[in-house]
Protein backbone atom coordinates (compact mmCIF):
# COMPACT_ATOMS: atom_id res chain seq x y z
CA UNK A 1 0.00 0.00 0.00
CA UNK A 2 1.12 3.47 -0.64
CA UNK A 3 -0.62 6.71 0.25
CA UNK A 4 -3.44 8.54 -1.29
CA UNK A 5 -4.14 8.30 -5.19
CA UNK A 6 -3.08 12.03 -4.90
CA UNK A 7 0.66 11.11 -4.92
CA UNK A 8 0.95 7.84 -6.68
CA UNK A 9 -1.72 8.54 -9.83
CA UNK A 10 0.61 8.95 -12.73
CA UNK A 11 0.84 12.46 -14.10
CA UNK A 12 -0.41 11.04 -17.59
CA UNK A 13 -3.39 9.93 -16.03
CA UNK A 14 -3.81 12.81 -13.21
CA UNK A 15 -4.00 15.57 -15.99
CA UNK A 16 -6.67 13.72 -17.77
CA UNK A 17 -8.26 13.52 -14.64
CA UNK A 18 -7.95 17.51 -14.33
CA UNK A 19 -8.72 18.15 -18.18
CA UNK A 20 -11.82 15.65 -17.56
CA UNK A 21 -13.68 17.88 -14.56
CA UNK A 22 -12.89 20.85 -15.84
CA UNK A 23 -14.57 20.05 -18.98
CA UNK A 24 -17.59 18.91 -16.80
CA UNK A 25 -17.10 22.44 -15.00
CA UNK A 26 -17.84 24.32 -18.20
CA UNK A 27 -20.42 21.82 -18.88
CA UNK A 28 -22.63 22.48 -15.88
CA UNK A 29 -22.30 26.38 -16.25
CA UNK A 30 -22.88 26.06 -19.76
CA UNK A 31 -26.07 24.05 -19.45
CA UNK A 32 -27.22 27.22 -16.63
CA UNK A 33 -26.39 29.47 -19.41
CA UNK A 34 -27.54 28.55 -22.60
CA UNK A 35 -30.66 25.58 -21.84
CA UNK A 36 -32.09 26.70 -18.56
CA UNK A 37 -34.55 29.89 -18.38
CA UNK A 38 -34.22 32.51 -15.31
CA UNK A 39 -34.28 30.91 -11.89
CA UNK A 40 -37.48 32.73 -11.06
CA UNK A 41 -40.52 35.28 -12.64
CA UNK A 42 -41.87 38.10 -11.50
CA UNK A 43 -45.50 38.11 -12.58
CA UNK A 44 -48.18 41.19 -11.44
CA UNK A 45 -51.58 40.53 -10.87
CA UNK A 46 -54.02 43.92 -10.44
CA UNK A 47 -56.91 43.19 -8.12
CA UNK A 48 -60.25 43.21 -9.06
CA UNK A 49 -62.75 45.50 -6.71
CA UNK A 50 -65.51 43.02 -5.89
CA UNK A 51 -68.90 44.31 -3.78
CA UNK A 52 -70.41 42.42 -0.95
CA UNK A 53 -73.81 43.03 -0.99
CA UNK A 54 -74.68 41.39 1.79
CA UNK A 55 -72.93 43.47 4.54
CA UNK A 56 -70.41 41.48 6.09
CA UNK A 57 -73.25 38.28 6.13
CA UNK A 58 -71.05 36.85 2.81
CA UNK A 59 -67.64 36.71 4.51
CA UNK A 60 -66.96 33.03 3.69
CA UNK A 61 -67.71 33.04 0.25
CA UNK A 62 -65.09 33.42 -2.61
CA UNK A 63 -65.34 36.82 -5.11
CA UNK A 64 -63.20 35.67 -8.06
CA UNK A 65 -62.71 38.55 -10.98
CA UNK A 66 -63.23 35.55 -13.34
CA UNK A 67 -65.58 32.87 -15.04
CA UNK A 68 -69.40 32.50 -16.14
CA UNK A 69 -71.65 35.70 -15.04
CA UNK A 70 -73.41 33.49 -12.13
CA UNK A 71 -69.81 33.09 -10.39
CA UNK A 72 -67.76 36.52 -11.14
CA UNK A 73 -68.31 39.27 -9.08
CA UNK A 74 -69.93 42.99 -9.61
CA UNK A 75 -66.96 44.79 -10.07
CA UNK A 76 -66.61 48.83 -9.40
CA UNK A 77 -63.64 50.67 -11.51
CA UNK A 78 -62.62 53.01 -8.56
CA UNK A 79 -63.85 54.54 -5.20
CA UNK A 80 -65.50 57.04 -5.88
CA UNK A 81 -67.50 55.07 -7.86
CA UNK A 82 -68.37 53.07 -5.02
CA UNK A 83 -69.09 56.59 -2.99
CA UNK A 84 -71.59 56.86 -5.88
CA UNK A 85 -73.46 54.33 -5.81
CA UNK A 86 -73.33 54.22 -1.89
CA UNK A 87 -71.17 51.10 -1.13
CA UNK A 88 -69.21 51.33 1.37
CA UNK A 89 -65.57 50.78 2.25
CA UNK A 90 -66.43 47.30 4.10
CA UNK A 91 -68.49 45.98 1.16
CA UNK A 92 -65.23 46.30 -1.03
CA UNK A 93 -63.52 42.62 -1.54
CA UNK A 94 -60.23 42.96 -3.61
CA UNK A 95 -59.97 39.51 -5.86
CA UNK A 96 -56.99 38.39 -7.28
CA UNK A 97 -56.69 34.95 -9.42
CA UNK A 98 -53.53 33.75 -10.12
CA UNK A 99 -52.30 32.68 -12.85
CA UNK A 100 -53.84 34.97 -15.89
CA UNK A 101 -56.53 33.68 -17.94
CA UNK A 102 -56.17 31.08 -19.30
CA UNK A 103 -52.54 30.03 -17.79
CA UNK A 104 -52.65 27.40 -15.32
CA UNK A 105 -49.83 27.19 -12.44
CA UNK A 106 -47.83 24.36 -12.94
CA UNK A 107 -46.26 21.81 -10.38
CA UNK A 108 -42.82 22.88 -11.69
CA UNK A 109 -42.97 26.02 -10.55
CA UNK A 110 -41.93 24.59 -6.62
CA UNK A 111 -42.97 27.32 -4.84
CA UNK A 112 -45.18 30.56 -4.97
CA UNK A 113 -43.98 33.93 -3.08
CA UNK A 114 -46.26 37.14 -3.23
CA UNK A 115 -45.59 40.68 -2.45
CA UNK A 116 -48.22 43.31 -1.81
CA UNK A 117 -48.30 46.70 -3.67
CA UNK A 118 -50.55 49.31 -2.89
CA UNK A 119 -51.04 52.48 -4.59
CA UNK A 120 -52.19 55.66 -2.49
CA UNK A 121 -52.88 59.10 -4.05
CA UNK A 122 -52.26 62.42 -2.74
CA UNK A 123 -55.59 63.99 -1.75
CA UNK A 124 -54.96 67.19 0.02
CA UNK A 125 -58.03 66.89 2.46
CA UNK A 126 -56.95 62.83 2.94
CA UNK A 127 -53.74 62.69 3.42
CA UNK A 128 -51.38 59.74 4.53
CA UNK A 129 -51.18 59.57 8.17
CA UNK A 130 -48.10 59.08 10.27
CA UNK A 131 -46.92 55.17 10.43
CA UNK A 132 -49.88 54.17 9.11
CA UNK A 133 -50.88 50.38 9.78
CA UNK A 134 -52.67 48.44 7.13
CA UNK A 135 -54.95 46.01 8.28
CA UNK A 136 -56.34 43.05 6.24
CA UNK A 137 -58.75 40.34 6.61
CA UNK A 138 -56.96 37.73 3.85
CA UNK A 139 -58.19 34.70 2.53
CA UNK A 140 -56.37 32.18 0.07
CA UNK A 141 -57.86 29.11 -2.14
CA UNK A 142 -57.20 27.03 -4.46
CA UNK A 143 -58.96 24.82 -7.28
CA UNK A 144 -57.73 22.33 -9.59
CA UNK A 145 -58.54 22.22 -13.12
CA UNK A 146 -60.81 19.42 -12.72
CA UNK A 147 -63.06 21.65 -10.28
CA UNK A 148 -65.95 23.49 -10.76
CA UNK A 149 -65.82 27.77 -11.43
CA UNK A 150 -66.89 28.23 -7.84
CA UNK A 151 -65.88 24.90 -5.95
CA UNK A 152 -62.32 27.18 -3.83
CA UNK A 153 -61.19 24.99 -0.76
CA UNK A 154 -59.49 26.89 1.77
CA UNK A 155 -55.91 27.08 2.23
CA UNK A 156 -55.49 29.45 5.19
CA UNK A 157 -57.67 33.00 6.52
CA UNK A 158 -55.58 35.31 8.97
CA UNK A 159 -55.92 39.05 9.88
CA UNK A 160 -52.76 40.80 9.50
CA UNK A 161 -50.92 43.88 9.91
CA UNK A 162 -48.81 45.84 7.40
CA UNK A 163 -47.04 49.09 8.32
CA UNK A 164 -46.98 51.05 5.27
CA UNK A 165 -43.35 53.18 4.56
CA UNK A 166 -44.57 55.77 1.59
CA UNK A 167 -43.11 59.20 1.04
CA UNK A 168 -44.24 61.74 -1.13
CA UNK A 169 -41.64 63.50 -3.70
CA UNK A 170 -43.53 66.52 -4.82
CA UNK A 171 -45.02 69.11 -2.35
CA UNK A 172 -47.50 68.93 -0.29
CA UNK A 173 -50.20 71.17 -2.62
CA UNK A 174 -53.86 71.12 -3.69
CA UNK A 175 -52.42 71.14 -7.06
CA UNK A 176 -50.59 67.61 -7.09
CA UNK A 177 -53.60 65.77 -6.00
CA UNK A 178 -54.07 62.56 -7.50
CA UNK A 179 -50.10 61.77 -7.57
CA UNK A 180 -48.82 58.44 -6.07
CA UNK A 181 -47.06 57.77 -2.97
CA UNK A 182 -43.88 55.96 -3.74
CA UNK A 183 -44.46 52.82 -0.75
CA UNK A 184 -42.25 50.07 -0.37
CA UNK A 185 -43.65 46.08 -1.13
CA UNK A 186 -45.04 44.55 1.58
CA UNK A 187 -44.86 41.03 2.61
CA UNK A 188 -47.69 39.34 2.14
CA UNK A 189 -47.51 35.10 1.37
CA UNK A 190 -45.40 32.45 0.60
CA UNK A 191 -46.18 28.49 -0.31
CA UNK A 192 -43.81 26.12 -0.13
CA UNK A 193 -45.34 24.52 -2.53
CA UNK A 194 -47.31 24.90 -6.25
CA UNK A 195 -49.59 22.05 -6.54
CA UNK A 196 -52.89 23.25 -7.49
CA UNK A 197 -53.81 24.82 -10.97
CA UNK A 198 -55.33 28.17 -9.88
CA UNK A 199 -55.25 30.40 -6.56
CA UNK A 200 -57.65 32.76 -5.25
CA UNK A 201 -57.04 35.79 -2.82
CA UNK A 202 -60.06 37.89 -1.18
CA UNK A 203 -58.84 40.76 0.92
CA UNK A 204 -60.93 42.84 2.94
CA UNK A 205 -59.79 46.22 4.64
CA UNK A 206 -61.97 46.04 7.68
CA UNK A 207 -62.94 49.75 9.55
CA UNK A 208 -63.13 48.20 13.06
CA UNK A 209 -61.73 45.18 14.35
CA UNK A 210 -62.77 42.93 18.16
CA UNK A 211 -59.04 43.14 19.54
CA UNK A 212 -58.06 46.44 18.59
CA UNK A 213 -60.96 48.87 18.07
CA UNK A 214 -60.74 51.15 15.13
CA UNK A 215 -58.44 50.22 12.18
CA UNK A 216 -57.28 51.36 8.73
CA UNK A 217 -57.08 55.11 9.72
CA UNK A 218 -55.10 57.31 8.01
CA UNK A 219 -54.31 55.10 5.39
CA UNK A 220 -55.11 58.30 2.65
CA UNK A 221 -56.38 58.00 -0.36
CA UNK A 222 -56.30 54.21 -1.45
CA UNK A 223 -56.74 53.57 -5.31
CA UNK A 224 -55.39 49.85 -6.19
CA UNK A 225 -54.06 46.66 -4.26
CA UNK A 226 -51.52 44.59 -6.79
CA UNK A 227 -49.71 41.45 -6.04
CA UNK A 228 -46.28 40.81 -7.72
CA UNK A 229 -45.86 37.20 -7.21
CA UNK A 230 -42.32 35.23 -7.90
CA UNK A 231 -42.28 31.61 -8.73
CA UNK A 232 -39.23 29.17 -9.72
CA UNK A 233 -39.53 29.14 -13.45
CA UNK A 234 -40.25 25.51 -14.72
CA UNK A 235 -37.67 25.34 -17.40
CA UNK A 236 -35.24 25.86 -14.88
CA UNK A 237 -36.95 23.49 -12.59
CA UNK A 238 -35.98 20.28 -14.83
CA UNK A 239 -32.78 21.34 -15.67
CA UNK A 240 -32.25 21.32 -12.00
CA UNK A 241 -34.00 18.25 -11.36
CA UNK A 242 -32.17 16.54 -14.37
CA UNK A 243 -28.53 17.41 -12.80
CA UNK A 244 -29.82 16.08 -9.35
CA UNK A 245 -30.32 13.22 -10.76
CA UNK A 246 -27.55 12.53 -12.90
CA UNK A 247 -25.17 13.28 -9.82
CA UNK A 248 -26.62 11.41 -7.11
CA UNK A 249 -25.78 7.99 -8.38
CA UNK A 250 -22.16 9.05 -9.06
CA UNK A 251 -21.73 10.20 -5.92
CA UNK A 252 -23.50 7.46 -4.18
CA UNK A 253 -21.21 4.82 -6.12
CA UNK A 254 -18.04 6.75 -5.66
CA UNK A 255 -18.50 7.46 -1.85
CA UNK A 256 -19.01 3.35 -1.47
CA UNK A 257 -15.75 3.02 -3.64
CA UNK A 258 -14.07 5.48 -1.21
CA UNK A 259 -15.25 3.99 1.79
CA UNK A 260 -14.43 0.17 0.62
CA UNK A 261 -10.59 1.45 -0.14
CA UNK A 262 -10.79 2.52 3.42
CA UNK A 263 -12.07 -0.70 5.14
CA UNK A 264 -9.48 -2.65 3.11
CA UNK A 265 -6.31 -1.39 4.86
CA UNK A 266 -4.39 -2.68 7.38
CA UNK A 267 -5.44 0.24 9.71
CA UNK A 268 -7.95 1.88 11.52
CA UNK A 269 -9.40 4.91 9.72
CA UNK A 270 -8.14 8.66 10.32
CA UNK A 271 -10.11 11.64 11.02
CA UNK A 272 -9.60 13.14 7.74
CA UNK A 273 -11.15 10.13 6.08
CA UNK A 274 -13.96 10.00 8.34
CA UNK A 275 -14.62 13.40 7.43
CA UNK A 276 -14.30 13.19 3.44
CA UNK A 277 -16.89 10.00 4.27
CA UNK A 278 -19.54 12.90 5.87
CA UNK A 279 -18.76 15.06 2.89
CA UNK A 280 -19.60 12.81 0.95
CA UNK A 281 -22.66 11.35 2.56
CA UNK A 282 -23.57 15.15 3.34
CA UNK A 283 -23.49 16.09 -0.53
CA UNK A 284 -26.10 12.76 -1.74
CA UNK A 285 -27.99 14.71 1.14
CA UNK A 286 -28.54 17.75 -0.89
CA UNK A 287 -28.14 16.13 -4.22
CA UNK A 288 -30.88 13.31 -3.54
CA UNK A 289 -33.78 14.26 -6.30
CA UNK A 290 -36.59 13.91 -3.54
CA UNK A 291 -38.31 17.75 -5.47
CA UNK A 292 -39.25 15.21 -7.57
CA UNK A 293 -41.91 13.93 -5.17
CA UNK A 294 -44.14 17.10 -5.30
CA UNK A 295 -44.68 16.43 -9.35
CA UNK A 296 -47.25 13.99 -7.40
CA UNK A 297 -47.70 15.14 -3.65
CA UNK A 298 -48.41 18.08 -2.37
CA UNK A 299 -45.16 18.59 0.38
CA UNK A 300 -45.83 22.44 1.75
CA UNK A 301 -42.75 21.90 4.03
CA UNK A 302 -40.20 20.86 1.04
CA UNK A 303 -38.77 24.20 0.97
CA UNK A 304 -37.90 23.95 4.74
CA UNK A 305 -36.41 20.20 4.12
CA UNK A 306 -34.50 22.07 1.27
CA UNK A 307 -32.99 24.80 3.56
CA UNK A 308 -32.42 21.89 6.51
CA UNK A 309 -30.18 19.68 3.58
CA UNK A 310 -28.45 23.11 2.67
CA UNK A 311 -27.65 23.60 5.40
CA UNK A 312 -26.55 19.90 6.18
CA UNK A 313 -23.86 20.49 3.42
CA UNK A 314 -22.84 23.91 4.12
CA UNK A 315 -21.79 22.98 7.75
CA UNK A 316 -19.75 19.76 6.72
CA UNK A 317 -18.06 21.72 3.91
CA UNK A 318 -16.84 24.04 5.87
CA UNK A 319 -16.09 21.90 8.85
CA UNK A 320 -13.96 19.73 5.89
CA UNK A 321 -11.57 22.76 5.05
CA UNK A 322 -11.13 23.68 8.64
CA UNK A 323 -9.97 19.96 9.40
CA UNK A 324 -8.43 19.34 6.04
CA UNK A 325 -5.65 22.35 6.07
CA UNK A 326 -5.71 21.57 10.07
CA UNK A 327 -4.40 17.83 9.33
CA UNK A 328 -1.98 18.93 7.30
CA UNK A 329 -0.62 21.70 9.54
CA UNK A 330 -0.63 20.06 12.93
CA UNK A 331 2.13 17.97 14.39
CA UNK A 332 2.05 14.60 14.92
CA UNK A 333 0.78 14.42 18.67
CA UNK A 334 -2.20 16.56 17.91
CA UNK A 335 -3.23 14.40 14.62
CA UNK A 336 -6.27 12.73 14.13
CA UNK A 337 -8.34 14.47 17.22
CA UNK A 338 -11.98 15.97 16.24
CA UNK A 339 -11.30 17.52 19.66
CA UNK A 340 -8.40 19.88 18.58
CA UNK A 341 -11.25 21.72 15.97
CA UNK A 342 -13.69 21.66 18.49
CA UNK A 343 -13.42 25.99 18.86
CA UNK A 344 -13.74 26.06 14.86
CA UNK A 345 -16.14 22.58 14.19
CA UNK A 346 -18.05 24.50 17.16
CA UNK A 347 -18.97 27.82 15.94
CA UNK A 348 -19.41 26.37 12.24
CA UNK A 349 -22.15 23.96 13.27
CA UNK A 350 -23.40 27.40 15.98
CA UNK A 351 -24.08 29.20 13.28
CA UNK A 352 -25.27 26.98 10.94
CA UNK A 353 -28.08 26.08 13.91
CA UNK A 354 -28.71 30.15 14.08
CA UNK A 355 -29.59 29.69 10.23
CA UNK A 356 -31.49 26.58 11.11
CA UNK A 357 -33.79 29.14 13.66
CA UNK A 358 -34.00 31.97 11.92
CA UNK A 359 -35.66 29.68 8.99
CA UNK A 360 -38.14 27.82 11.63
CA UNK A 361 -39.03 31.39 12.72
CA UNK A 362 -40.54 32.03 9.23
CA UNK A 363 -40.87 29.28 7.23
CA UNK A 364 -42.09 26.82 10.06
CA UNK A 365 -44.80 29.33 10.91
CA UNK A 366 -45.76 29.61 7.54
CA UNK A 367 -46.82 25.76 7.53
CA UNK A 368 -49.91 26.45 9.32
CA UNK A 369 -50.17 30.38 8.46
CA UNK A 370 -48.50 31.38 4.80
CA UNK A 371 -49.29 35.18 5.10
CA UNK A 372 -46.90 35.29 8.20
CA UNK A 373 -43.44 37.13 8.24
CA UNK A 374 -40.91 37.89 10.43
CA UNK A 375 -40.04 41.33 7.70
CA UNK A 376 -43.73 42.79 8.90
CA UNK A 377 -42.81 44.20 12.32
CA UNK A 378 -39.95 47.14 12.49
CA UNK A 379 -38.50 44.95 15.13
CA UNK A 380 -38.50 41.83 12.96
CA UNK A 381 -36.86 43.41 10.00
CA UNK A 382 -34.26 45.14 11.61
CA UNK A 383 -33.33 41.65 13.10
CA UNK A 384 -34.05 39.48 9.80
CA UNK A 385 -31.49 42.82 8.17
CA UNK A 386 -28.97 42.59 10.91
CA UNK A 387 -28.85 38.42 10.65
CA UNK A 388 -27.79 38.78 6.85
CA UNK A 389 -24.76 41.21 7.11
CA UNK A 390 -23.93 39.39 10.69
CA UNK A 391 -24.05 36.42 7.77
CA UNK A 392 -22.45 37.77 5.54
CA UNK A 393 -19.67 39.21 7.53
CA UNK A 394 -18.90 35.53 9.47
CA UNK A 395 -18.70 34.14 6.16
CA UNK A 396 -16.14 36.49 4.51
CA UNK A 397 -13.96 36.15 8.36
CA UNK A 398 -14.40 32.48 7.91
CA UNK A 399 -13.02 32.75 4.35
CA UNK A 400 -9.93 35.19 5.55
CA UNK A 401 -9.24 32.74 7.98
CA UNK A 402 -8.98 29.28 5.88
CA UNK A 403 -6.89 31.71 3.83
CA UNK A 404 -4.51 32.06 6.57
CA UNK A 405 -4.77 28.69 7.42
CA UNK A 406 -3.70 27.26 3.64
CA UNK A 407 -0.96 30.19 3.65
CA UNK A 408 0.34 28.31 7.17
CA UNK A 409 0.55 24.74 5.57
CA UNK A 410 2.39 26.50 2.46
CA UNK A 411 5.02 27.96 4.92
CA UNK A 412 5.67 24.89 6.68
CA UNK A 413 5.85 22.55 3.71
CA UNK A 414 8.02 25.63 2.47
CA UNK A 415 10.48 25.16 5.10
CA UNK A 416 11.03 21.53 4.39
CA UNK A 417 11.77 22.18 1.11
CA UNK A 418 14.99 23.51 2.04
CA UNK A 419 16.09 19.74 2.86
CA UNK A 420 15.20 18.53 -0.87
CA UNK A 421 18.34 19.79 -2.38
CA UNK A 422 20.23 17.46 0.13
CA UNK A 423 18.03 14.02 -1.15
CA UNK A 424 18.77 11.83 -3.61
CA UNK A 425 18.04 13.20 -7.13
CA UNK A 426 15.02 10.78 -7.45
CA UNK A 427 13.75 11.43 -4.38
CA UNK A 428 13.90 15.19 -4.65
CA UNK A 429 12.06 14.39 -7.86
CA UNK A 430 9.20 12.76 -6.17
CA UNK A 431 8.86 14.86 -3.41
CA UNK A 432 8.44 18.04 -5.59
CA UNK A 433 6.02 16.47 -7.91
CA UNK A 434 3.80 15.86 -4.52
CA UNK A 435 3.96 19.42 -3.15
CA UNK A 436 3.07 20.87 -6.78
CA UNK A 437 0.09 18.78 -6.68
CA UNK A 438 -0.97 19.06 -2.87
CA UNK A 439 -0.49 22.85 -3.77
CA UNK A 440 -2.42 22.80 -6.59
CA UNK A 441 -5.40 20.91 -4.58
CA UNK A 442 -4.75 24.09 -2.00
CA UNK A 443 -5.97 26.69 -4.53
CA UNK A 444 -8.94 24.50 -6.14
CA UNK A 445 -9.81 24.78 -2.52
CA UNK A 446 -9.69 28.55 -2.23
CA UNK A 447 -11.84 28.72 -5.31
CA UNK A 448 -14.14 26.66 -4.27
CA UNK A 449 -14.22 28.27 -0.96
CA UNK A 450 -14.08 31.84 -2.36
CA UNK A 451 -17.29 30.81 -4.59
CA UNK A 452 -19.54 29.14 -1.51
CA UNK A 453 -19.00 32.05 0.59
CA UNK A 454 -20.17 34.38 -2.72
CA UNK A 455 -22.89 32.40 -3.39
CA UNK A 456 -24.39 32.15 0.19
CA UNK A 457 -24.33 35.83 0.33
CA UNK A 458 -25.55 36.47 -2.76
CA UNK A 459 -28.34 33.82 -2.19
CA UNK A 460 -29.32 35.28 1.04
CA UNK A 461 -29.23 39.04 -0.54
CA UNK A 462 -31.25 37.49 -2.86
CA UNK A 463 -33.67 36.07 -1.10
CA UNK A 464 -34.75 38.81 1.25
CA UNK A 465 -34.72 41.67 -1.54
CA UNK A 466 -38.42 41.52 -2.30
CA UNK A 467 -38.81 41.81 1.41
CA UNK A 468 -37.52 44.98 1.79
CA UNK A 469 -37.27 46.79 -1.30
CA UNK A 470 -36.49 46.16 -4.72
CA UNK A 471 -33.67 48.70 -5.13
CA UNK A 472 -31.67 45.85 -3.30
CA UNK A 473 -32.08 43.08 -6.36
CA UNK A 474 -29.09 41.41 -7.11
CA UNK A 475 -29.44 39.96 -10.35
CA UNK A 476 -28.23 35.77 -10.71
CA UNK A 477 -28.67 34.37 -13.78
CA UNK A 478 -29.16 30.53 -14.49
CA UNK A 479 -25.15 29.85 -14.72
CA UNK A 480 -24.23 31.15 -11.65
CA UNK A 481 -26.87 28.75 -9.98
CA UNK A 482 -25.66 25.23 -11.90
CA UNK A 483 -22.13 26.41 -12.33
CA UNK A 484 -21.51 26.49 -8.39
CA UNK A 485 -23.42 23.48 -7.79
CA UNK A 486 -21.64 21.35 -10.49
CA UNK A 487 -18.67 22.88 -8.61
CA UNK A 488 -19.42 21.69 -5.10
CA UNK A 489 -20.08 17.89 -6.47
CA UNK A 490 -16.80 18.10 -8.78
CA UNK A 491 -14.63 19.01 -5.71
CA UNK A 492 -16.12 16.50 -3.69
CA UNK A 493 -15.38 14.09 -6.92
CA UNK A 494 -12.08 15.25 -6.94
CA UNK A 495 -11.40 14.84 -2.82
CA UNK A 496 -12.60 11.21 -2.36
CA UNK A 497 -10.84 10.14 -5.71
CA UNK A 498 -7.81 11.57 -5.05
CA UNK A 499 -7.44 11.14 -1.52
CA UNK A 500 -9.14 7.71 -1.76
CA UNK A 501 -5.91 5.22 -0.56
CA UNK A 502 -4.03 3.71 -3.07
CA UNK A 503 -3.36 0.44 -3.78
CA UNK A 504 -0.10 0.49 -6.00
CA UNK A 505 2.57 -1.61 -4.56
CA UNK A 506 5.51 1.25 -3.06
CA UNK A 507 8.18 -1.19 -3.63
CA UNK A 508 7.81 -1.06 -7.29
CA UNK A 509 8.24 2.69 -6.99
CA UNK A 510 10.84 3.32 -4.17
CA UNK A 511 13.09 0.74 -2.64
CA UNK A 512 13.29 0.39 0.98
CA UNK A 513 16.58 1.68 2.53
CA UNK A 514 18.15 -0.71 4.81
CA UNK A 515 19.98 1.06 8.43
CA UNK A 516 23.39 2.07 7.82
CA UNK A 517 23.62 2.92 4.00
CA UNK A 518 23.26 7.06 4.48
CA UNK A 519 26.41 7.36 2.32
CA UNK A 520 26.64 10.52 1.18
CA UNK A 521 23.44 12.28 2.91
CA UNK A 522 22.95 14.08 5.23
CA UNK A 523 21.18 12.75 8.49
CA UNK A 524 18.15 14.89 7.43
CA UNK A 525 17.87 13.63 4.47
CA UNK A 526 18.18 9.84 6.13
CA UNK A 527 15.52 10.68 8.23
CA UNK A 528 13.12 11.69 5.26
CA UNK A 529 13.86 8.68 3.27
CA UNK A 530 12.89 6.42 6.11
CA UNK A 531 9.88 8.16 6.29
CA UNK A 532 8.89 7.96 2.55
CA UNK A 533 9.71 4.33 2.77
CA UNK A 534 6.02 2.84 3.40
CA UNK A 535 6.07 -0.48 5.73
CA UNK A 536 3.08 -1.98 6.83
CA UNK A 537 3.79 -0.34 10.61
CA UNK A 538 3.90 2.71 8.60
CA UNK A 539 0.93 2.47 6.59
CA UNK A 540 -1.23 1.29 10.23
CA UNK A 541 -0.53 4.79 11.30
CA UNK A 542 -0.03 7.56 8.28
CA UNK A 543 -2.65 7.67 5.22
CA UNK A 544 0.16 9.19 2.84
CA UNK A 545 3.46 10.55 2.56
CA UNK A 546 2.45 14.49 2.04
CA UNK A 547 0.70 13.93 5.59
CA UNK A 548 3.78 12.75 6.79
CA UNK A 549 5.64 15.54 5.43
CA UNK A 550 3.45 18.28 7.10
CA UNK A 551 3.32 16.55 9.81
CA UNK A 552 7.49 16.47 9.91
CA UNK A 553 7.12 19.86 8.91
CA UNK A 554 5.01 21.06 11.58
CA UNK A 555 7.49 19.37 14.37
CA UNK A 556 10.42 21.21 13.02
Amino acid sequence: MAGAVLENLSTRKLIVLCVGLLLLQIVFFLVGGLIAPSPTSAVVHLANKCVDHGKHLHKHQWFTPWGPNHIKCEKVKDFDEAIQRQITAEQIVFAIEMPHRPNRITRWFQYILAVMDVTVEYDHNNPLGPNPVMTLDVSLGYRDFEDDYDDWKMIARSTEMRKMDCNFSRPYHPDNNGYAYNCDLLPFFELGSAHHDHYLINIRLPIHDKEHGPVNLGLGKLSDISITEIHQNGGFTKVWFAIKTFVTPLLIMLTVWFWRRVCQLNRKSVLMERTILALGISLIILDFPLEWLTLWVDIPFMLLISDIRQGIFYSMLLSFWIIFTGEHLMDQTQRNRLSVYWTQVGAIVFGCLCLFVFDMCERGVQLTNPFYSIWVTETGKNLAMAFIIVAAICASVYFMFLCYMVYKVFRNISIKKTALPAMAKARQLHYQGLIYRFKFFMFFTLLCAAMTVIFFIITQVNEGHWKWGEEHTIQVNSAFFTGVYGMWNIYVFAVMSLYAPSHKDKDKMTATIPNGEVSGSSNEEFEMKHTSTVTTSAVDEEPSELYRLTGKAAQD
